[in-house]
């Protein structure tokens, strides 16, 4: 018998592959969505489910990422750093370049000079899409550096840090605060979390209910504007709220993951989350091409619609690439070569006898 929603020929575990699927469109979902939004001058239906999602897109999409640190949190450094520092640090450096060389006109004053100086300032504040990518490789580290902390400590703090109003203007810290807590939650409490979603397909009336109730609680506080100090928020983003949130929304992506993992709905989020490395680093060029071919002809009109049209081209053309890539030297778009990995630590040898 496999575990819920896994493949028999691979030893990946189905409902977190949709998960992450569902997480990357989402993610995607909001970039198209808000440049459309911009570039038409209005809004559409999507911006809704846009808004929905915001309370718990990245904060799942961070609980995610860390279900598996368990498994290498406590080999030694070289062996962790290979497979969850220098992993992330090799593509956001390639990509980095990559995207760098594209918007070369709006990142530098056409200067070899001003490139260079863009590069390295993207060194200590993450450029544009890719933060994400940055950021897990930060959070692995220190991971790393309080895996023998107590984890009640560990994510009481990072809880503290989620809450407390870190505005400092220094996008890194910022985000680093606001996401640490649900990094370090996948990790700590993985075990609970895997069983969330054995209990999800075990008693699917049960989440079934959760997931109507949380979607109106997280809707109405997701959607309802007020002003606080001056500013205009949403009720979802209101300090302990947004933790809350967070750590619901988490568990209704596990829920709904649980859930289709392995039927038919579930299989396009199951191979997206497969391969949303890939999404995640190209997903920014269809997104901008789609997006000028539909305002340039006038094909469609509905803002909601070119956000639709706009989402699923830019998640789509990038598994395509990865697809085409594979097995060719192209393939170090999305699979790190063997020059960018550290090679495993030589065995002493025995004194001869």
């Amino acid at each position: 018998m496999h575990r819920i929603g896994t493949p028999a020929d691979a030893g990946r575990v189905g409902w977190v592959d949709a998960a992450k699927g569902i997480c990357i469109v989402f993610v995607v979902m909001m970039h198209a969505t808000l440049g459309v939004g911009e570039a038409m001058g209005g809004e559409g239906f999507m911006h809704w489910v846009v808004a929905f999602a915001a309370p718990f897109r990245m904060p799942d999409f961070f609980l995610i990422s860390g279900l598996f640190l368990a498994r290498v949190v406590d080999r030694d450094w070289r062996t962790y750093g290979d497979k969850r520092i220098l992993h992330f640090v090799y593509f956001y450096l390639l990509w980095l370049v990559i995207q760098s060389l594209v918007k070369i006109g709006t990142v530098s004053d056409g200067t070899l000079a001003g490139f260079l100086e863009h590069l390295a300032i993207s060194l200590v504040e993450p450029f544009s899409t890719l933060w994400f990518v940055y950021m897990l490789a930060i959070f692995s580290i220190v991971a790393k550096l309080v895996r023998r902390v107590n984890p009640v400590l560990v994510l009481a703090a990072a809880a503290a840090l989620e809450i407390a109003p870190i505005h400092t203007g220094w996008f890194l810290l910022d985000e680093f605060a606001a996401r640490l807590v649900y990094f370090l939650a996948g990790w700590h409490l993985a075990p609970m979390i895997f069983r969330l979603a054995e209990a999800a397909v075990a008693r699917r009336a049960a989440a079934l209910g959760f997931l109507g109730v949380w979607a109106v609680v997280n809707g109405v506080l997701a959607l309802t504007t007020v002003g606080v100090l001056g500013t205009t928020t949403t009720l979802a983003a209101l300090p302990v709220v947004s933790l809350a949130l967070g750590v619901a929304g988490a568990v209704a992506i596990v829920c709904v993951s649980a859930l289709i993992a392995g039927t038919m709905a579930g299989r396009p989020f199951a191979y997206a989350g497969q391969h949303s490395i890939a999404i995640y680093l190209a997903f920014f060029f269809p997104m901008a091409a789609t997006r000028e071919v539909l305002l340039r002809t006038g094909l469609v009109e509905d803002v909601g619609v070119v956000s639709l049209v706009v989402t699923l081209g830019a998640v789509i053309a990038p598994l395509v690439l990865e697809r085409i890539v594979r097995n060719t030297p192209a393939a170090f778009l999305f699979e790190r070569p063997a020059w960018a990995r550290l090679p495993p630590r030589r065995a002493a040898m025995a004194p001869a006898e």
